[in-house]
Formats: C-alpha cells, sequence, structure tokens
C-alpha cells in the first residue's frame, strides 16, 4: 500500500511530467506548417482533413528528433528530469537506430497534450466545484457528455479531482522513464561498441600497470642496493662508487621516460614515443646489475637481433622482471640467464639461489609480478613456469613462440 503512494512523494515524479508537458506547447510551433496540407485541401471532409493536420504535424514532430543533438538533449533531460540512467554512447556511435529519437519526441509530445489537458481540466474542476456549493449543484461537461453534481458531493469530488492530479503526473513520468532506456538509450550495437571500447581501455590500462611495475620496481630494486654498494665502497672504493652511482643515473632515466608515457596515456594527452626496449637492451640491463652487486652468468644464443616488435619487448619485460626477483628475494650467489632464440622458439629462464635475501635487505612484494608475467605470456601464448628447481633454487621458465622477420 505504501508502495503505490511512493512516486507521488519524488520529485522526479513532476520534474519528469513536467519535461512532458513543456513538449506539448513547444510543438505548437510546427502546428500552422502541419495545417498547410489540410488548408490546401479544401474540399476535403472536415475530419478527413483534421486528421492529415495530426499526421503531418507528428511527422514534422519526429523530424526535429533526426539530428544527433537531439538525442544527446533529450538524454541529458531525461537523465536529470526523469532520474533515469542513461550511459554516455560515444560520438561516433550516437545516431545508430535514429528512428528511435523520433518515435521518442513523438511519445512525449504525445503524453504531453494528454496529461497536461487532463491535469488542467481536473485542477479547473477542483476549483470550480466548490464555488457552486451556494448554488447547490454543478455540471461537468466532456465531449457531448456531462455530470451533474448536487449539493455536499461537489467538495469529495473536487478532492478526488485534485488528488488525480499528482496520479496523472506519477503513471507520465513512469511511462517515460520505462520508455527512455529503449528509445534514448544506446541500441544492441552501440552496447556492443561501448562494451569493446570498455574492455579496450580495461586492457590498456593493464598493459600499463604491467609496464609500471616492471620497470618501476626493477628501478627502484636496482637503485637502492646500488644505494647500498656505493655507500659501503664510497671511502675504500671510490671509482666503484662512481660507477654505482652513474648506474643509478641511468635506471632512474630510463624509468622516468616510461613513467611519462604511463602518465601521458592515463591522462589522455598525446604520450610521447613509447619505450622501445628489446633484447638488444639486454648487455645494458646486464650491465647496471652488475654494478649493483649481482652476479650474473649469462647464455645468450642464436639471433637475438632478428627479433622485433612486441615479442622482443615482452621478452625484454620478462627477463627485467624474472632479474628483479632474483635481486628482491635471492639469497646472493651468481644468477643464471638464459636466452635460447630457436628456428620456432624464444626460450627465457632465470635461475637463482633461494633463501633468506642478500646482505640482509628484504623488499616489500606486491603479488602482481608473477601474475603480470603469466598474463602477458599467455597473450602471446606462451608457455610459463615459475617455482622451486631444486631444494635451493628457483627457476623461471618462458617459451614464446617465434615469428622471424623477413
Amino acid at each position: 500500500m505504501t508502495r503505490g503512494f511512493r512516486p507521488l512523494l519524488r520529485g522526479s515524479t513532476y520534474s519528469g511530467a513536467l519535461f512532458a508537458f513543456c513538449a506539448a506547447p513547444a510543438s505548437l510551433v510546427l502546428l500552422p506548417l502541419a495545417a498547410i496540407p489540410a488548408v490546401a485541401w479544401a474540399s476535403g471532409l472536415y475530419e478527413a482533413r483534421a486528421a492529415l493536420t495530426v499526421l503531418v504535424w507528428a511527422v514534422l514532430v519526429a523530424a526535429l528528433g533526426l539530428p544527433r543533438i537531439s538525442r544527446r538533449a533529450l538524454a541529458a533531460g531525461a537523465r536529470r528530469l526523469l532520474a533515469v540512467r542513461l550511459p554516455d554512447v560515444p560520438a561516433p556511435a550516437v545516431g545508430g537506430g535514429r528512428w528511435r529519437t523520433p518515435l521518442w519526441l513523438v511519445a512525449q509530445v504525445a503524453l504531453g497534450w494528454v496529461g497536461g489537458l487532463s491535469c488542467l481540466v481536473l485542477l479547473l474542476a477542483a476549483v470550480s466545484l466548490p464555488n457552486n456549493w451556494l448554488d447547490g449543484e454543478a455540471r461537468l461537461s466532456w465531449s457531448g457528455r456531462s455530470v451533474q453534481v448536487t449539493g455536499v458531493w461537489s467538495w469529495p469530488v473536487a478532492a478526488v479531482c485534485l488528488l488525480l492530479v499528482p496520479v496523472i503526473c506519477a503513471a507520465v513520468a513512469g511511462f517515460l522513464r520505462r520508455l527512455a532506456p529503449a528509445l534514448l538509450g544506446p541500441s544492441a550495437a552501440e552496447r556492443l561498441a561501448l562494451a569493446s571500447e570498455q574492455e579496450r581501455r580495461l586492457a590498456e590500462r593493464n598493459r600499463l600497470a604491467h609496464e609500471l611495475h616492471d620497470s618501476i620496481g626493477h628501478t627502484l630494486t636496482a637503485t637502492t642496493i646500488q644505494a647500498a654498494v656505493a655507500g659501503e665502497v664510497l671511502s675504500a672504493d671510490p671509482v666503484a662508487a662512481r660507477a654505482a652511482l652513474r648506474s643509478i643515473e641511468e635506471s632512474t632515466r630510463a624509468a622516468l621516460e616510461d613513467l611519462d608515457y604511463v602518465l601521458g596515456v592515463l591522462r589522455e594527452d598525446r604520450p610521447g614515443t613509447a619505450p622501445t626496449r628489446t633484447l638488444a637492451d639486454l648487455p645494458e640491463l646486464l650491465e647496471r646489475l652488475r654494478h649493483a652487486g649481482a652476479v650474473l652468468e649469462p647464455e645468450l644464443s642464436g639471433e637475438l637481433t632478428r627479433l622485433q616488435g612486441t615479442l622482443s619487448r615482452a621478452a625484454y619485460r620478462i627477463l627485467q622482471e624474472g632479474l628483479t626477483n632474483a635481486l628482491r628475494h635471492g639469497a646472493g650467489g651468481p644468477v643464471e640467464v638464459r636466452v635460447t632464440a630457436g628456428p620456432e622458439l624464444l626460450e627465457l629462464s632465470v635461475v637463482n639461489r633461494t633463501g633468506a635475501a642478500a646482505s640482509g635487505r628484504a623488499f616489500p612484494t606486491s603479488g602482481h609480478g608473477l601474475p603480470g608475467l603469466a598474463e602477458r605470456v599467455r597473450l602471446l601464448n606462451g608457455e610459463f613456469e615459475a617455482g622451486p628447481d631444486g631444494p635451493e633454487h628457483w627457476r623461471l621458465a618462458v617459451r614464446l613462440p617465434v615469428r622471424w622477420s623477413a
């Protein structure tokens, strides 16, 4: 019972009814144009000429919904006045199913006339019936029919007429609220385009998150170790300390390039050139890690320089993350790095000793590194393995299919 009265107490009920009622008098501007065919058809029956005028009037109203800006304006009005949720449609997709907006305009104007005139008649009746109390009777007429109200009944009938006004407003607003998603909301093709756009953006954000994790995480790990090394040998070996500081500078400069690119994409600015570190930059990466005090045993074989594009960039990031994990969580000792480029397969592996972190250094972990690597490898149709390799070692192994460039 209470639920049935809730719409009568909402502000959106009356703002939504006003949304429809205002469309009715606004459509009167088109009535003189709609009457031109009926005036030209002077010999026709009155009923036929009236029907022709209404038909042309509806067509002219519908034509106002064809421009794309009409749909945007009507959708904005529906969101604000009807309190209905309508997702924004990307500009290129606006206009799909363009017949729906004209249909909405015709329905809005028709409801505006029917609901507005009904409310006006009821309000006039509610005001006039009590004034006829002294005369003892009142007569209500509509379309050739009349009802006589006498005596004390004029007051209850006036109250009923007054109460019917918000009921009609609720009915008009409720009908438009149900109609808006179908006629002003996105069509099936537009919903598919929206879903594709959201999926593309999510994939791009995930890719950027992986890039940031790999690049910034590696840089912070390496520079932390390099700074500690520089501090330890600053007095005893200034040359080694300067080399560690140069390595810190190079690492942070590379990380800043990655960060600037990612932030440019996230701000939807025009980003700079995307970082293009590939397997060709692997020797530089290994050299920086040696300056950090890491003992590396690289084994590179195959024609790595022929690897191009996404595969080479992904392989670099995979090795970077694997080496970062070895520095963070390894127990010191040599880190084996193997890269083998075969005719159909690129094999990568990083093996390090397990146990307490070297030199007593401990690093926090987000838990996103290995899952991010696994996702990256999956997108390249590769195979991913990470886990213990015997009692004292940890092994990261990745196999990626190769497509050689011409």
